[in-house]
């Protein structure tokens, strides 16, 4: 069985002081392995990268049109900016609800200057309350319940399992609780892979196609609101065209390249965020997804300088390779 792959080394001061394991995996919509380091059978959670896919079930309840933002928010995994709360509220009064319904833990903002100006933990700056407020209308509109909206046994849960299934090719995920309260399903990498190939090329996820299709186009127009500043979804989104990205939590980031069809899931074994950036880039750019000005606009993300005093002592070295397969 492929074991995990040295993909990222931080070096400080000339010594190798840390060393990030993981996998990553491309797949084609047909859910076929295209090439991967490491072992593209790992399970893992798939955390928030799940969200376009639990958007799409939304959305199909819900039956009306949405704008751009609100549908983003739905994806995202926000900072907790007051752009980011405006629109999260909008979407609440558009069935009627508030902050009140919201289900997830309440948490402070993940950006440092909104984090330092909140007065303390609420529900609506959790960086999942975009999700939960899209179940929560899901919901309304459908004739759900509302306050039993994140059992796994509720009608939209049971909805989105079914969707996982037939979206990832995982026939039985294990189910498990996110962080945010709402079910999590685990299932190895390829799946994740296969997910985002399919989210590029939406005809594949058959009734849900349309809704996951509008799920990915309003993460292209508003790749802010799907994270925020300084985050690796909205710098990649907004230096890549045709470029759909979302991060997971314990290190796992997965895009899907829409040009191509392709899906690419990363995972680090030590469930480290600063890694999984660097690895997804250099998988993108052994791919060749990235061009020259891309590369020099994401070079911030892909080698992070490491700090000693407030100055650069070092750096993040990427030099894994990918195996390729015969399609």
């Amino acid at each position: 069985m492929p074991t995990a792959a040295p993909l990222v080394r931080v070096v400080r001061s000339g010594l190798v002081e840390s060393v990030h394991l993981g996998h990553a995996v491309v797949c084609d919509p047909r859910g076929r392995v295209l090439a991967s380091v490491g072992d593209p059978d790992r399970l893992v959670f798939s955390r928030s990268s799940m969200k376009p896919l639990q958007a799409a079930v939304s959305l199909r309840r819900i039956a009306e049109p949405l704008p751009d933002d609100l549908v983003a928010v739905m994806c995202a995994s926000h900072n907790g900016e007051p752009v980011h709360l405006r629109v999260v509220r909008r979407l609440l009064r558009t069935g009627g609800l508030s902050e009140r319904d919201l289900g997830c833990p309440p948490d402070l903002p993940m950006e440092p200057e909104a984090r330092r100006a909140a007065a303390g933990p609420r529900r609506i700056t959790h960086n999942c309350s975009g999700k939960h407020a899209g179940m929560l209308l899901a919901c309304e509109r459908s004739g759900a319940e509302l306050p039993s909206y994140l059992e796994p046994s509720h009608p939209l849960q049971r909805e989105i399992l079914r969707a996982v299934r037939s979206a990832t090719g995982v026939e039985r995920p294990v189910v498990g609780v996110d962080g945010c309260g709402a079910p999590v399903h685990g299932l190895p990498l390829r799946g994740m892979a296969t997910l985002f190939a399919r989210l590029a090329r939406p005809e594949r996820l058959g009734r849900l196609g349309e809704r996951a299709a509008r799920a990915v186009a309003a993460m292209r127009s508003a790749p802010y609101l799907v994270a925020g500043r300084g985050r690796s979804d909205t710098l990649l989104m907004a230096a890549v065209p045709g470029l759909v990205c979302k991060v997971g939590a314990e290190g796992l980031h997965c895009a899907a390249v829409l040009d191509a069809g392709i899906g690419v899931a990363v995972r680090i074994d030590d469930g480290s965020d600063r890694a999984a950036a660097p690895a997804l880039v250099r998988t993108l750019d052994l791919l060749g997804v990235l061009d020259e000005e891309q590369r020099a606009r994401l070079a911030s993300l892909a080698a992070p300088p490491v700090l000693g005093g407030g100055r650069p002592v070092g750096r993040f070295e990427v030099g894994f390779r990918l195996r390729r397969r015969p399609a």
